[in-house]
């Protein structure tokens, strides 16, 4: 019951610290501004990747803040922690971040082709990562899910595998829009049969100790948490 409770403790957290996002963007008639990257390069539409070496694994994180590494040091992101976790594991790779701080589902979906073209070569996974600032904004959930279909699609298209990364809505979005929401990342990965990892911030939310000052964005131990978490999933992936 206790870890029931704490769970619970921290998802209302979460719903408290959106709401507050909400309000101030409720002050404005005009959409709240995407935050500030935490270095140009960690918001890179086409970050020009240095080529992986021939016996290493090509993986892209291509999502918002969450993967770019928002208010980070370099090298502390989820890209290149994901790519240590991967290599401790025995799996070479390398992992091109293509996260984009303030992305909404329609930025990715507008950049995903000149993003791919910009590559060394052909992705071996890629990771996507959006729909957290469209729940946020308090978007249509059927245009974040046409979005994200359209990013599966061009990826299906180019015969690239994918790794969905999930969000959920927060409690205060309320439970219709948290129906429709939260539905979409389990449908789409069955629809296109990819995998997924339902909540990116699973085990990070509403632990001070795991996130920035904000609340929401993962510090370098939430960003640990998650790459170790998302890393045998990924290298179950990139099997033959």
């Amino acid at each position: 019951m206790k870890k029931e409770h704490s769970v619970a403790g921290r998802y209302l957290q979460y719903g408290l610290l959106t709401l507050i996002v909400h309000l101030t963007a409720s002050c404005s008639d005009n959409p709240p501004p995407p935050p500030a990257p935490a270095n140009m390069a960690a918001a890179a539409p086409n970050p020009s990747p240095v080529p992986p070496r021939a016996d290493q694994k090509l993986i892209v994180a291509f999502g918002d803040s969450l993967y770019a590494g928002y208010n980070l040091d370099p090298g502390k992101g989820l890209a290149p922690v994901l790519e240590k976790s991967l290599a401790a594991g025995g799996l070479q790779a390398r992992v091109v971040n293509a996260g984009v701080s303030g992305d909404t589902s329609a930025a990715g979906l507008a950049r995903l082709a000149f993003t791919l073209d910009g590559l060394p070569r052909k992705p071996d996974l890629m990771l996507v990562g959006l729909g957290g600032n469209d729940m946020l904004r308090g978007l249509d959930p059927s245009a974040t899910r046409g979005n994200l279909d359209a990013i599966l699609q061009e990826a299906k298209k180019r015969r690239i595998r994918v790794m969905l990364t999930g969000m959920l809505a927060s409690p205060n979005m309320g439970g219709d829009y948290a129906t429709a929401f939260n539905a979409i990342y389990p449908d789409l990965a069955r629809q296109y049969g990819v995998a997924l990892y339902p909540f990116l911030l699973d085990g990070v939310i509403g632990r001070r100790t795991m996130l920035l000052p904000d609340g929401i964005h993962p510090n370098d131990k939430g960003i640990d948490l998650i790459a170790a978490r998302l890393a045998p999933m990924v290298a179950r992936e990139l099997q033959p």
